[in-house]
C-alpha cells in the first residue's frame, strides 16, 4: 500500500506543477497515469479483505480524495477553461484502455492454460498408445 500512495503522491506533484506552469494535461501524461493508477490499485487493496488494515486503507483514499480536491481546485482556478472536465474525461479513458489491457491479458493467459490443457491431454493419449502398442506387441511375443 505504501508504494500505492508514494506513486500518487510524486504523480501530484508532477501534475500540480505541470498545472501551475501552464501546461496541459497532455504535457503530463505518464503522471495522470501514475496518479489514476495509484488510486485504483489502492481501492483494489481497500476492497481486499487481508489488504492489512481497514484504517490505513481508508486514510489512504481519503489522501488521494483531498489530493483530487485541490487538483480540481488548481485546474478550475489556475487551468485553462475546461480543464477539470478533460481531466475528468482523461481519467475515464485511461480507466476503460486499463479494463481493456487486463480483459486482453486475462484472455492470453485463458488461451494459454488451454493449449497447455491440450497438449498434456495429447501427451496422455500418445503415452496410452505407446503403453497399449508395447503391451500387443509384448503379447505378440515380438518384443
Amino acid at each position: 500500500m505504501l508504494a500505492e500512495i508514494a506513486a500518487a503522491n510524486a504523480a501530484f506533484g508532477i501534475l500540480k506543477t505541470a498545472i501551475s506552469n501552464g501546461k496541459e494535461i497532455a504535457d503530463a501524461a505518464s503522471a495522470v497515469a501514475s496518479f489514476v493508477g495509484a488510486k485504483e490499485k489502492l481501492e483494489k487493496k481497500a476492497d481486499k479483505n487481508g489488504s492489512g488494515s481497514d484504517l490505513e486503507a481508508f486514510l489512504a483514499l481519503e489522501k488521494i480524495k483531498q489530493q483530487e480536491q485541490a487538483l480540481k481546485e488548481l485546474m478550475i482556478w489556475q487551468g485553462r477553461p475546461g480543464l477539470w472536465k478533460d481531466w475528468q474525461k482523461f481519467q475515464a479513458d485511461a480507466r476503460v484502455a486499463r479494463r481493456q489491457s487486463e480483459a486482453a491479458a486475462a484472455a492470453k493467459r485463458k488461451k494459454i492454460v488451454e493449449a497447455t490443457i491440450i497438449a498434456a491431454f495429447a501427451l496422455c493419449c500418445l503415452a496410452v498408445l505407446g503403453s497399449l502398442i508395447a503391451l500387443v506387441l509384448h503379447a505378440q511375443g515380438r518384443l
